[in-house]
């Protein structure tokens, strides 16, 4: 074999070898690039068009993959980012339009308690929209996506008491607030 052949046969390898990589990403944390989109924008599309976005950037830095110590919290902050930057899209396009009506869906519950559940829900969306950024972010990958300590460190940079702690304060916060809201319990 040529000097040439060698070294185009090495690349190749090479090639497949990143590609290999790329795969088994997809493969194995997909899952938690759409939780991670779905906790930004609330919405399946969305969160399925954000998880294809991460996945094309990854794509597009793929040779870094290799290097890489911890795939997920790097697909992670990859998510993370391009999720927020898809919710300020859909704020912006939301923001131009005009809203629709809400709708009871057909739960089989009767309708007041289907308005009772919708009622709590939007409450607490509001409660929880409206903690500060740095405790909200947290909160939400932690307690409603069920992302490890490690990797919302990793995401935001911080350390795992860090991020411990600002979820400990924004659970506190909403606490304070839904009793507020609803009363005391009985």
């Amino acid at each position: 074999m040529t000097a040439i052949a060698t070294m185009a046969s090495e690349v190749l390898i090479l090639a497949q070898k990143e590609e290999d990589l790329l795969a088994a990403a997809v493969r194995e944390h997909s899952r938690t690039v759409y939780r991670i989109a779905y906790s930004v924008l609330q919405d399946h599309a969305e969160a399925e068009d954000a998880t294809q976005e991460t996945f094309l950037r990854v794509l597009r830095y793929e040779k870094k993959l290799a290097r890489i110590d911890d795939p997920k919290a790097w697909l992670a902050r990859i998510a993370w980012r391009v999720a927020l930057e898809r919710r300020r899209q859909v704020v912006r396009a939301s923001l131009s339009r005009v809203e629709g009506e809400n709708e009871l869906p057909s739960l089989g519950a009767g309708a007041d308690q289907v308005l009772l559940e919708q009622e709590r829900s939007a409450l607490l969306d509001r409660l929880i929209a409206a903690l500060p950024e740095q405790l909200r972010d947290p909160l939400v990958l932690l307690a409603l996506e069920e992302i490890s300590p490690q990797d919302v460190a990793s995401i935001f940079g911080i350390s795992e008491a860090a991020v411990r702690s600002r979820a400990f304060r924004a659970r506190q916060i909403l606490k304070e607030r839904l009793t507020g809201a609803i009363g005391p319990r009985k």
